[in-house]
């Protein structure tokens, strides 16, 4: 096991983490970056300011892409893997790449098309997208074109809160738009409030069935929201900023790079 890997495993097993690592199979990626995110297949996409670079499920540097006129990413969605979507909050910029990361289309300005105080942008089905708009506290969902579909009015007034939210993504035609206050609202395609999930203080997750995988106070945790069922980690390095699982793999993103484990005991709260 090379040094770099071996640190870290040392690391992590004082702290009592049952992680496990292959060095061959997963190694160690020595990147920094802003955020990160994985794809159902596990590839990662590292984000570094205006750069997205995009690495395959066993380690290898596959792509790079940059706009440098449109600035820094603030948001990759990788749930479609052949058309991962990027949104560039300060130009209010959306574009779609496909899974070489080749832009497949110009990008999208938000501002033309009437919302100029877009907070967040997530993909959504048959290759159509969701903004959430601050100038009415709103989720708004555009078809492929740019027109669009559905929207909800002010949340502000449906829900009875001030939400603010700060991350939102779909799964499985359900979109779950997170405020920290308040938990995780969700939402069906046609922008009708399903719930409230009961989970707060969270900055992102991810979703896989019917399971919210977030990490939160230095643990990695798991909420079954069909059986209303918690499970978490041991703590986990303070110096860990994100986690993902993705294809029976966890991704835990360091300063200066991404650690594959293979296993991560959750245990019932």
């Amino acid at each position: 096991m090379p040094l770099k890997s071996l640190k870290y495993f040392l690391a992590l097993a004082c702290l009592g983490i049952c992680l496990s690592f292959d060095s061959t199979e997963h190694p160690v990626i020595k990147h920094s970056s802003t955020f990160f995110t994985s794809d159902n297949i596990g590839n990662i996409y590292l984000v570094n300011h205006d750069e997205l670079l995009k690495y395959t499920p066993d380690g290898k540097l596959f792509r790079r892409y940059s706009n440098l006129k449109l600035g820094d990413i603030s948001f990759v969605d990788a749930t479609n893997v052949l058309k991962p979507l990027l949104f560039y909050k300060d130009y209010q910029q959306i574009v779609f790449l496909d899974n070489q990361l080749t832009e497949n289309s110009s990008p999208i300005s938000l501002e033309k098309l009437g919302y100029e105080q877009t907070e967040l942008a997530c993909s959504s089905a048959n290759n159509s997208f969701w903004i959430y708009s601050k100038q009415n506290n709103e989720l708004i969902r555009f078809d492929e074109t740019s027109r669009k579909l559905v929207n909800t009015g002010n949340l502000k007034q449906l829900l009875k809160e001030n939400i603010e939210p700060n991350f939102m993504i779909e799964h499985n035609g359900h979109l779950f738009l997170n405020s920290p206050q308040h938990g995780i609202f969700e939402f069906d395609m046609f922008g009708a409030y399903i719930r409230t999930i009961a989970i707060k203080h969270l900055k992102q997750f991810q979703v896989d069935e019917s399971v919210i995988y977030y990490l939160h106070q230095n643990r990695f945790c798991s909420y079954h929201y069909g059986l209303f069922e918690e499970k978490c980690s041991n703590s986990i390095p303070s110096n860990c900023n994100s986690v993902r699982y993705a294809t029976k793999n966890y991704f835990m993103q360091f300063p200066d790079s991404i650690v594959y484990g293979k296993t991560l005991l959750l245990k019932k709260e």
